[in-house]
């Protein structure tokens, strides 16, 4: 079966999300869970960027040793320079550099000619070459960028040493169909590609960075580049967990897998979270609370009578201990029943169908449920209760 590699940028990609910046020791403990996660390629930031991003890639590079480690540079010899510094300690160095390549971008930010382009990334890719063996170029919005452009500054690149070429959808611009043609453009007309990985930078501007990163793979992309949780500049990359739970999922349509260790991906997903403290939205799909979480009463039913019958993959598999049944206003009786069991409860059908008239009504005034409200309803007609509560006072308290 076909390899695809996993290339992680959720410390340099994902760090440029507002609000998601890392010290150096949160980016050493992300670092060394995506070791464990199984990622082919660590980037570990921008060596250039600030004193902080050149010490945050250089403890990282001399930590990691299962995964190669990438610094970004800008196609400038001071960049490539400053990325190699960083890097020389790393088991498996590779130097990143990019230059955009699309009409809008050459004319209104590089101000330069199709021609002066294509030299300055040739030129810096022979540079990184000559630093180390390892070096991917991108093509800055390759996607908005003339096909027959991109053919030439590959053939270019290729010649000069690069060992992976990068084509990004910088501003998630691609429609999956088109973003397979691309690909597969890029496959057919240019020399020498067989011999390097052909990678895919995919964001979600329109939503589609995960459809347009599969649809690379199924048009011949060797490498998928992803965040954690989707982290990333605007909109977010294409989600790590997602793209690879999809290949793992669709073998039979995809025939691909990954070097990762899925059972890490929840653990995976919980530290970027907590440590950048962004929340992960609760129906992103596989991380997401409610991902393995049912409530209506006919999924709970099916699910309790076999989990395929609404689970395509199961929560051990990411790394969960179990699905969750989760008890509101569209749960039905025999989900009601096994909660109360669990719970050590055993009651005859008369006693079970009178909580459930009265779970009912809770739940109708409540999101969910909880434990503690069930043993309430179920013991409410031993224990005299007060029929409400009125709050007499409250102190909010808060400190650093």
């Amino acid at each position: 079966m076909k390899t695809i590699r996993i290339f992680d940028t959720t410390l340099r990609d994902g760090e440029q999300s507002p609000g998601c910046s890392m010290n150096l020791q949160e980016k050493l403990e992300v670092a060394r869970q995506l070791e464990k996660l199984g990622v082919d390629v660590i980037e570990a930031g921008f060596a250039i960027a600030s004193p902080g991003d050149f010490m945050a890639v250089k403890a990282i590079a001399e930590t990691v040793k299962n995964a190669t480690v990438a610094s970004l540079s800008r196609a400038l010899k001071k960049d490539i320079e400053r990325s190699y510094e960083a890097l020389k300690g790393a088991a498996n160095p590779c130097i990143h550099t990019f230059l955009a390549t699309s009409p809008i971008h050459m004319q209104y930010k590089l101000k330069m000619t199709p021609d002066e382009v294509l030299a300055q990334a040739e030129e810096a890719v022979r540079y990184a070459k000559s630093l180390c063996s390892d070096v991917e170029f991108s093509a800055e919005d390759a996607s908005r960028s003339e096909p027959e452009f991109l053919y030439r500054v590959f053939e270019a690149v290729i010649k000069a040493g690069a060992t992976r070429i990068n084509v990004p959808d910088t501003v998630g611009y691609a429609m999956p169909e088109e973003f397979y043609e691309l690909i597969r453009g890029i496959r057919e007309n240019v020399r020498g590609i067989e011999k390097v990985e052909l990678s895919v930078h995919c964001h979600n501007d329109l939503g589609l960075a995960v459809a347009n990163t599969l649809a690379a793979i199924r048009a011949g992309a060797t490498q998928a580049e992803c965040t954690i949780n989707g982290i990333g500049e605007r909109a977010g990359n294409a989600s790590l967990e997602e793209v690879v739970m999809a290949l793992v999922t669709r073998q039979d349509l995809y025939g691909i897998t990954t070097n990762i260790n899925t059972r890490q991906i929840y653990n995976s997903s919980r530290l970027v979270s907590t440590i950048t403290g962004v929340s992960v939205q609760p129906n992103k799909a596989i991380v997401g609370a409610n991902a393995f979480a049912h409530e209506a009463g006919i999924h709970q039913h099916g699910v309790l009578a076999n989990k395929k019958t609404y689970e395509i993959m199961t929560p051990e598999s990411i790394g969960l201990p179990e699905n969750v049944i989760v008890l509101g206003k569209h749960s039905g009786k025999h989900a009601f029943s096994e909660r109360l069991k669990e719970l050590g409860y055993a009651l005859t059908d008369e006693q079970i169908s009178a909580a459930f008239e009265k779970f009912k009504v809770l739940a109708d005034r409540k999101k969910e449920v909880t434990a503690l409200d069930l043993r309430a309803l179920v013991e409410s007609d031993t224990f005299e209760m007060p029929s409400e509560f009125i709050f007499d006072t409250f102190v909010i308290n808060s400190g650093n």
